[in-house]
């Protein structure tokens, strides 16, 4: 009941910059705790895993090709500039021959961009087992859900920093990550990255967002919160993508290579995944139907391609 609670939390967030009544109703029952409603996970004993017998990011990680899927740069970013003690356990040290002047650590891959394979497999990868469970959802992310909440005055047990604040120590505690009282007042904020080889370094930062929390502009504070929600979300990529095109955070590095021809915005990025030629292949009627929707008159509807914004991405 909890879980489900928590996903109808994270349901309602999802549809805030589409219809903001809704979502604060929304919000105020899935937090609901009074006449013995269990409301939303708020302790570790509460996430959601999934057992896996063959761990899928374990298969991309090591399986596939000998390892196709990296940690990314954006990620090493913000996590090095933050001196984050959660890069232990997300990741491995890189394996550059250190004879070429690298120093192996914490080093990410640029996303979108094309490397030969062995030279992609020297950056760090994700530490994960082959029968590690998968997490489909942590108190963690529910208590930065109600941050946000908090933030917009849905949710009034507790302030925006009490809720920010307990997701961290939530995610330090769930990875048994040190510091966190530290962490939580860091200035530290996101380093400049530099390419390992060289190939696609990026010039400046992603962002300037500190860890510690400041009271006062809605949107600095929104930044912190779904940043530290990206962090904490790891290796929940599908919903970390989604929280990006619904907020806009964190802020992350263009794509230093864009092989969509021109219809992908370099700093949007992918909005979308289009339909499968399958699907227009075997049900091709509602295919078509449902993309005559995504081609009228908008800045945002670009047709069946990734540059569309599904419908909640409207901010």
């Amino acid at each position: 009941i909890k879980f489900a609670n928590s996903l109808k939390l994270r349901m309602a967030m999802r549809i805030c910059y589409v219809d903001k009544g809704k979502s604060e109703i929304m919000v105020k029952e899935a937090i609901d705790t009074s006449n013995g409603k269990l409301g939303v996970m708020t302790e570790n004993s509460d996430n959601a895993f999934m057992p896996a017998t063959i761990n899928p990011f374990y298969m991309v990680c090591y399986s596939y090709n000998g390892g196709e899927t990296k940690i990314s740069a954006d990620l090493s970013s913000y996590m090095n500039g933050y001196q984050d003690p959660r890069r232990e356990i997300y990741g491995v040290t890189s394996t550059f021959d250190e004879s070429e002047n690298i120093t192996n650590g914490f080093h990410g891959l640029r996303v979108g961009n094309e490397y030969p394979i062995k030279t992609g497999q020297c950056y760090s990868n994700v530490k994960v087992e082959v029968s590690s469970p998968i997490m489909w959802m942590n108190a963690a992310e529910v208590m930065f859900l109600r941050a946000e909440a908090a933030l917009r005055g849905w949710d009034t047990e507790k302030t925006p920093k009490a809720y920010y604040e307990a997701g961290i120590r939530l995610s330090f505690e769930q990875l048994g990550a040190k510091n966190v009282e530290d962490y939580l007042v860091s200035t530290n904020t996101p380093e400049s990255y530099k390419d390992p080889l060289g190939t696609y370094s990026f010039s400046g930062t992603p962002s300037t967002i500190s860890v510690q929390w400041k009271d006062g502009n809605f949107e600095e504070s929104l930044e912190r919160i779904i940043t530290q929600k990206w962090i904490a979300n790891f290796p929940n990529g599908m919903e970390s993508w989604t929280e990006y095109r619904r907020t806009g955070y964190p802020k992350l590095m263009p794509m230093a290579a864009n092989a969509s021809g021109g219809i992908v915005n370099d700093a949007e990025g992918a909005r979308r995944m289009p339909y499968p030629t399958d699907e227009y292949r075997e049900n091709r009627e509602s295919v078509e139907a449902a993309v005559a929707t995504l081609t009228q008159e908008s800045k945002t509807k670009r047709g069946d391609t990734m540059a569309t914004h599904v419908w909640w991405d409207c901010k």
